[in-house]
Parts: structure tokens; C-alpha cells; sequence
């Protein structure tokens, strides 16, 4: 006689005497419990709201099922919680803590899922700055690059007396065949050359560029923009403007001393500059013999190119020798000597923008920045916007609930790892709606006194 057994039941090897068996039996249970805090943080700051508040949707009424709002909520709470690809809504759509964050646990029809599906979100995606027959959601990109600043402007409560802004690119590898597409040199690499615009690790430009083109062009239509919306904020603040060499332009530089804005960049070294700091590279050269380690010296003095500058600017020479080998660096900045001193110049205020590196890789590596493989710039470019998004609002997250925690300096992938992909099993009754989250969650505290803050911070 054959043995009955469930085929949806899986067995494993047992333990002190007892089977272990499973089953996809539970119910209804999300791995996104920690969502949760997200929609607490977005309600604190109002991101996705006003993210939505950019877009203007001319579809009828009457026969909407999913509004903008709630398209916008899902793709960037979808990003913040790792799901990159718009296929995953396909399954995201019957989520029971997105329909809550969304405040629509059923749809109007029978049809449809409480959530908007993955051709619904590709549609928005695609939107253009008109709407047309066929694309009927469109999107205000200048409204859009406001918002992040506002953001910015927003998350601090007095004016601080300085900020420094960081510049830089980076390479988004393509894999197809793209709008804009071109092969970069540097990278060898298909590529676009997104601009970043970083205050610590506030995001305020995030531009999609071509490849083809200058490290630094159109930053000054950026930082100008920025500029003057934080000026209009704050009156007095002093703004320092930062980047490595590939920013170190004349354009740039006779832009930020026509306006106020000081700047320190990098320099591409060559002859002159390193037969200025000749005798600084031979002491360190005797030095490093003498020691066995490392040795440097700082040199501060006046340079100019031979036609490209407008004038002469102050330039900091680092004559280093690291391993017997000379490694020459260099500086320009309008700090005057009297404020700053050559060396503390160089090793605490221009290298300190290497953590800037950190964030974008935060955002390209955990926020899926360089997933822009639709057709157009213009829906990667608001693909780039998206993923920025779920960067501002869980660096809101960690801001506002989780300071002075083992996660106040944690990463965006540590934090959904951590805190936000908690299992927990989904009860939905007449008048209240439970997630039973595991009761063995290590990061329980950290979960409390981050929705005690975040409380707070909706009140």
C-alpha cells in the first residue's frame, strides 16, 4: 500500500526525536516588517508626498485605480528595501505593509491588486515634462531638483555657519543601447557620467550626463542653482565648494570668485608644479631613508598656467615619498593662508571629501542608482531621481531614529538588513491591523526608540 503524504508539505532530517516538516502555510507574513519605519520617517519629512506633488497626472479621475501618490510610495519604499527591478512589483503588488503604507488594503476593482503592478510603475516611469495621448502622467524636473535642497535645508534646525559641498562623477556602466550612450575612455566602459552633489551625507544634485563630455560640465549651472537656493535660506552661511582635479576648471573657479562661493580642487600635477616643490620632495625623499616609513612636506605658494587661468590662485604642493617612490600632489583654493594652513588644508579638509565616494557607492550599491536601462536619459534620468529618493528617506530614517544607536553611522544595505527586512506575520481584523514581528529580532531596542523618535517627529 502506498504511503499518503502532502506533496506541499517539505521534510528535513529530524531533531532529538522530532520531524521537521514545512510548509508555505502561514498566511498572510511580510519579510518588509520594518517598513514600517520608513512610512513613520516619510510621514515625519512628507518626502514621497511631495516627491508625488511634482507630477502632474491628467488621467480621469473616475477610472484611476492606482493614484501617483501611491505609485511614487511604492517605487521609492520598493528601492529602500532592496526590490531594484520593476518585475518584483509584480509580486510586490499583494504586499500587505506596502498596502498599509499605502493606506489601500483592497482594490476598487476586481480586477486589480491593492498596488500598482510593474507595467503601471513602468508608465510612470516613462512619463515625459508634457503629457501626451498615451503618457498622460507627466513630471516637472525643476520641481524635482528643488525638492532635494528643500530636503537639505530642511534637516537642520539652525543655520549652520559653513557648508561644504561636494562635487563629483562617476561612471554608470550601460549594457545596451541606451539614449545617450558612449564608450568613456577612463572607465573602458559604456557609460552615462551621473553629477553628484553631496553635503556630508545629504544629497542635493543628483544629474545624469552623457559620457561624452567634460568631468565638470554643467556644474556650474548646478552648483549655481544650489547656491542660490540655500542663499535664499540662509543669507550669511559661507559655502566652500569641493572636488578633486576634474573640477579644477577656469570656468568654475572665476564663477566661485565672482560669487562668493570659496572652492578647493585637486590639480593634475606637471613639471612646474612639481619643480616648485623640488627641495620639499628631496627633504622628504632623506627623510623616508632615514626612517624607513613615509615622509612628507607642505608647501604653499602663488600659481598660475601659462594661459588658461584668468589670474594667480594659491596652490598647495604635498611633496610625499611612500616606498622610495615620489608621489606629488597637488591643491588650488581661495582659503587664504591666514585662515588655513597649507597642511591642515590638504590633510583635513581635502581629504575628508573621499567619504563623499562612500555615499555614492551607498547609492549605486545599495539604492540601485545604476540600474538605467530603459531607452531614454530622460526616464533614466528619473530612475536616477527614484533611487535618490530612497536615499534621502532613509538617510532621514537614520537621522531622525536611529541617532546616537549602533546604526547612527550604518550604511543604507546595513540598515534594510538590520531594521527593515523583519519577518512578521500579518493580522487583519475589523479594527486594528497587528504585525506580529519575530520575537528573537536582536535589534528590538534600536526598533523602539527609533518609532519613539520618529513619533515625535510626525507630532
Amino acid at each position: 500500500m502506498p504511503t499518503e503524504c502532502n506533496p506541499k508539505l517539505f521534510e528535513f532530517a529530524p531533531v532529538e526525536g522530532r520531524q521537521v516538516v514545512a510548509a508555505f502555510d502561514g498566511g498572510a507574513i511580510t519579510s518588509d516588517a520594518g517598513a514600517l519605519l520608513l512610512g513613520k520617517t516619510d510621514r515625519a519629512i512628507r518626502l514621497t508626498e511631495r516627491f508625488a506633488s511634482c507630477f502632474n497626472d491628467t488621467r480621469v479621475s473616475e477610472l484611476v485605480e492606482h493614484s501617483v501618490g501611491t505609485m511614487v510610495m511604492q517605487r521609492v519604499v520598493g528601492i529602500a528595501l532592496g526590490y531594484e527591478d520593476l518585475n518584483d512589483h509584480a509580486e510586490l503588488q499583494h504586499d500587505p505593509v506596502l498596502a498599509v503604507l499605502a493606506g489601500k488594503l483592497e482594490a476598487r476593482r476586481n480586477e486589480c491588486a491593492p498596488l500598482a503592478g510593474k507595467s503601471t510603475l513602468n508608465r510612470l516611469e516613462l512619463s515625459r515634462p508634457e503629457p501626451t495621448r498615451y503618457h498622460k502622467v507627466s513630471h516637472d524636473a525643476v520641481m524635482i531638483e528643488t525638492l532635494f535642497v528643500d530636503l537639505f535645508l530642511e534637516a537642520h534646525r539652525h543655520a549652520p555657519e559653513q557648508v561644504i559641498l561636494d562635487l563629483d562623477a562617476t561612471d554608470d556602466p550601460l549594457h545596451g543601447d541606451q539614449e545617450g550612450r558612449f564608450f568613456h575612455g577612463y572607465y573602458d566602459c559604456y557609460c552615462y557620467l551621473p553629477l553628484y552633489i553631496f553635503c556630508g551625507r545629504h544629497l542635493l544634485v543628483a544629474k545624469l550626463r552623457r559620457s561624452n563630455i567634460d568631468g565638470s560640465a554643467g556644474a556650474i549651472e548646478e552648483v549655481a542653482r544650489t547656491v542660490a537656493r540655500l542663499r535664499r535660506r540662509w543669507p550669511r552661511v559661507r559655502i566652500l565648494l569641493r572636488g578633486d582635479s576634474g573640477f579644477a576648471r577656469e570656468t568654475l573657479m572665476a564663477w566661485c570668485e565672482a560669487n562668493r562661493v570659496d572652492f578647493l580642487f585637486g590639480m593634475a600635477r606637471n613639471e612646474r608644479l612639481e619643480a616648485a616643490i623640488k627641495d620639499e620632495l628631496m627633504m622628504a625623499a632623506a627623510e623616508s631613508i632615514r626612517t624607513g616609513k613615509s615622509a612628507r612636506r607642505f608647501k604653499d605658494f602663488t600659481y598660475s598656467t601659462l594661459d588658461s587661468w584668468s589670474r594667480s590662485r594659491r596652490v598647495v604642493g604635498k611633496a610625499e615619498v611612500t616606498g622610495g617612490d615620489a608621489n606629488p600632489r597637488f591643491v588650488v583654493t581661495s582659503l587664504k593662508p591666514v585662515e588655513v594652513a597649507g597642511q591642515h588644508l590638504y590633510e583635513n579638509i581635502y581629504c575628508a571629501r573621499g567619504d563623499m565616494e562612500n555615499r555614492i557607492k551607498e547609492c549605486q550599491l545599495d539604492l540601485f542608482a545604476d540600474r538605467t536601462s530603459t531607452a531614454t536619459m530622460r526616464a533614466n534620468q528619473l530612475r536616477l531621481w527614484f533611487a535618490s529618493m530612497a536615499y534621502v528617506l532613509l538617510c532621514a530614517l537614520r537621522r531622525i531614529g536611529l541617532a546616537y544607536t549602533q546604526f547612527a553611522e550604518a550604511t543604507c544595505g546595513t540598515i534594510r538588513l538590520k531594521l527593515l527586512k523583519l519577518g512578521a506575520l500579518v493580522r487583519i481584523s475589523v479594527r486594528r491591523i497587528k504585525l506580529a514581528m519575530a520575537s528573537a529580532c536582536p535589534y528590538q531596542h534600536e526598533f523602539s526608540l527609533a518609532h519613539a523618535r520618529l513619533r515625535n517627529a510626525v507630532a
